[in-house]
């Protein structure tokens, strides 16, 4: 009786022994960040809405660093430094919506000139006008 007692005894020390081991391996396997692809994609987006916007051309340096911020996420996530490829990829998304504004500001700042050109031409077509007219008179 006292062999199966210790029969009984050591097979539930192992089989909890073995539960502990799966628990701390199944954590260490919860805990594991994903990859932040929703980040990831969100950056990849805003650098391809910046070029369609034109930003190559307004705002160059910004895109370039977008394009590098997400590069280097891209590395983080082949690293499996997601917390790192997360910022990362959020920083490039961040900076990839300031070429798009800058863009836009700087087609805005444009426009503005070319209608102040107009007016001022139309000022001036209009005072031809007015001294043709006080001429014919």
């Amino acid at each position: 009786m006292n062999q199966l007692t210790n029969r009984s005894f050591s097979g539930r020390v192992f089989g909890a022994l073995g539960l502990a081991v799966a628990i701390v391996f199944l954590s260490a396997c919860a805990s594991a960040p994903m990859a932040p692809t929703t980040e990831l994609t969100a950056a990849r987006d805003a650098i391809a809405s910046a070029e369609q916007a034109g930003a190559r051309q307004h705002a160059g340096a910004e895109l370039d660093e977008a394009q590098q911020k997400l590069a280097m996420a891209e590395e983080s996530v082949s690293n499996e430094q997601m917390v790192e490829a997360e910022r990362l990829a959020q920083e490039s998304a961040i900076v990839a919506r300031l070429a798009s504004a800058r863009t836009e500001s700087a087609k805005a700042a444009e426009i503005n000139r070319q209608l102040g050109r107009s007016a001022e031409a139309l000022t001036e077509e209009m005072q031809r006008t007015g001294d043709r007219q006080s001429n014919l008179q």
